[in-house]
């Protein structure tokens, strides 16, 4: 239990720093003149929600609860490591891939066709852009978790 606890922190606090370094650097930017919401192609329903629609996103205005929430994905997705793992092959990188590739899938690739897609009326080549960011989140937590689960003496 001590090292699902440890790769799921570590893996959560990878997912934020992953984050901050794509969504909130590149993506939306410091000032909100990132490419998602300065690009002359985006939605103006994504731009308004993320700038104008009052309450705007926690993570706009409170991050805290999303910092918080993301380390406890990192601790459920750590839990789940430590149940499907054992069926797949062995080494730190075969498994990262399998860990970084269920992340993905399951959850980013889901969310971007759910919602911005679906609901925000986002342009198929912000939404590639995005997936790349959510690619680089999921390869940083899916390494953290399987990097710290397979140490031998933790």
């Amino acid at each position: 239990m001590k090292k699902i606890m440890l790769a799921g922190l570590a893996g959560g606090g990878a997912m934020n720093l992953a984050m901050l370094l794509t969504f909130r650097t590149i993506g939306f930017g410091w000032d909100a003149k990132g490419i998602l919401l300065t690009s002359p192609i985006q939605s103006h329903k994504l731009i308004a929600v993320w700038t104008e629609i009052e309450p705007l996103p926690l993570v706009v205005n409170t991050p805290l609860p999303i910092i918080a929430g993301m380390l406890l994905f990192g601790l459920m997705h750590a839990y789940i490591y430590s149940l499907v793992s054992s069926s797949w092959p062995q080494g730190v990188a075969p498994r990262a891939v399998r860990m970084s590739g269920l992340i993905f899938f399951m959850t980013y690739l889901f969310w971007e066709f759910f919602t911005p897609f679906n609901q925000f009326g986002e342009p198929l080549p912000l939404i590639a852009l995005e997936l790349v960011f959510w690619a680089v989140i999921a390869i940083a937590e899916g390494i953290t978790i399987t990097s710290i689960m397979e140490k031998e003496n933790l």
